[in-house]
């Protein structure tokens, strides 16, 4: 017990106050970085490689693959890595998940020298697979870090940790664009690996160590052990035995199936429709990421100050959502022109929209595994964290697969009023929940208030003869 009393520097922080500790503001610092770099990466796709794509032959269907198939590898890594965080330690996944994304993102540059579009696409696959396996591992143990070094205020640290990754989703479409008509395809993505691959250094220097891996001192490590290393029993399983759970991922993978499907889809539309340039589609991909990011802080004070208002907060968004979804293109029941102003104001309801969705879900997740019986460690958090990212994951492969196979056999508009579908029908269901968990509630606290009513003469009268006894 006295090695545990010693606490070195890699031992979780404590907030005892409204300032943040020293090891705190660089945890910030690290997952700011990390959200921002790898945003960028995974943005600056958007505005030209659809075209670019369709120029050597590939379908519209292959290109949502090509896009979808990032998100299934996610999932995947989302799920093992999610599970065995405590056996691999977060640091070392964050680390090694931003060199080979970093890595992957520089090579895929160079896929434009392929001129047969079989080999273009088979090299895409591979390439875009090894990279989601690595930004898997980084996310996923920076959303189980964040939540340990933060756990009186997840839902405020992941609002501010959303401006970064609104800045990366802000600048990404406009840099890749520009890049890419100043300097071609190949620029875009050797810039922006090696800003990713910048971060490796930097998060092994200011990083905490939260895992078995990369523990040198000896009392350290026993310490680790007593209080953290014991696995735990909970399982996705049983995490996903829960209604509420699984209406708060069925939002996530509303939410992540939403931005898929721009991402796939949308830099066709423009340029064909709309007669834009991949400039110019980048400065269109602002509308959407601009207003989330903004409004991230916002929303992310609001959850925790407000709890009981997280469960509107995704109605309310999924709601607005699937409005701004059914008018995006438009929809060919509205009997209105595609339109450069109409486009834009949708995509800035969407990116408020999701925003207002997106923040109070993981703190919800994590409040209701707590409320389930799952204790409060880093195995849990790592659980949840895992669920998220693979559920988040898995709306990413959806979207941008199925809706580029019904932009191809339809068109966008059709496709379009589909994701506003999903997302109407998300909230529709958790309103249906939300007001029969209320009215259960309510009951039970009239029962309980008829019960004590009767029994409390009874209980009074047996306190009395059990003092006389003794």
């Amino acid at each position: 017990m006295d090695v545990v009393q010693e606490r070195g520097d890699s031992s979780p922080p404590e907030v005892t106050g409204s300032k943040m500790s020293r090891q705190q503001i660089l945890t910030v610092i690290a997952m700011a970085s990390i959200n921002f770099s790898s945003m960028i990466c995974y943005s600056i796709l958007g505005p030209f490689f659809p075209n670019e794509a369709k120029k050597k032959g590939v379908s519209q269907a292959m290109i949502g693959l090509i896009f979808g198939i990032y998100a299934l590898c996610t999932l995947v890594g989302s799920l093992v890595l999610g599970k065995y965080i405590v056996q691999i330690g977060a640091k070392f996944m964050i680390v090694a998940g931003l060199f080979m994304s970093s890595g992957c993102t520089i090579l895929f540059g160079f896929l434009d020298r392929v001129s047969d579009e079989t080999v273009f696409i088979v090299l895409c696959f591979i390439t875009r697979c090894i990279n989601a396996v690595g930004f898997s591992a980084a996310i996923t143990a920076s959303f189980a870090v964040s939540a340990k070094v933060f756990p009186d205020n997840i839902a405020t640290v992941l609002g501010f940790m959303e401006i970064f990754t609104g800045l990366g989703l802000i600048l990404g479409p406009p840099l890749g664009g520009w890049l890419y008509q100043a300097f071609g395809y190949e620029i875009p993505f050797v810039f922006t690996g090696c800003l990713l691959f910048a971060t490796v250094p930097l998060n092994i220097w200011i990083l905490p160590s939260f895992g078995l891996c990369g523990f040198h001192n000896m009392h350290i490590i026993i310490e680790f052990k007593i209080i953290y290393a014991v696995p735990s029993q909970n399982s996705f399983l049983r995490l996903c035995s829960r209604i509420k759970i699984l209406l708060i991922c069925f939002v996530v993978f509303t939410l992540s199936s939403g931005l898929g499907f721009l991402d796939a889809t949308l830099s066709i539309f423009a340029i064909e429709k709309l007669n834009l340039s991949a400039g110019s589609v980048g400065l269109l991909m602002i509308g959407l990421s601009l207003p989330y990011g903004a409004a991230s802080p916002l929303f992310g004070v609001i959850s925790d100050k407000y709890p009981s208002f997280r469960k509107w907060m995704m109605v309310i968004g999924g709601m607005a959502t699937a409005v701004s979804f059914c008018f995006l293109g438009p929809l060919p029941v509205f009997h209105l022109n595609s339109q450069l102003w109409l486009t834009v104001l949708m995509l800035v309801v969407v990116g408020f929209s999701l925003c207002m969705t997106c923040i109070p879900t993981f703190a919800e997740m994590i409040a209701c595994a707590h409320e389930y019986g799952f204790e409060e460690s880093l195995s849990t958090l790592g659980l949840v964290s895992g669920l998220f990212s693979a559920v988040w994951s898995a709306g990413m492969f959806f979207g941008p697969t199925m809706g580029g196979y019904l932009t191809q056999a339809l068109n966008f508009e059709w496709s379009a009023g589909v994701q506003g579908a999903l997302a109407f029908l998300a909230a529709l269901l958790q309103v249906i929940y939300f007001t029969i968990e209320d009215r259960q509630k309510k009951s039970q606290k009239v029962n309980k208030a008829e019960l004590s009513g009767e029994k409390s003469p009874l209980l009074s009268k047996t306190d009395v003869f059990r003092a006389q006894i003794s």
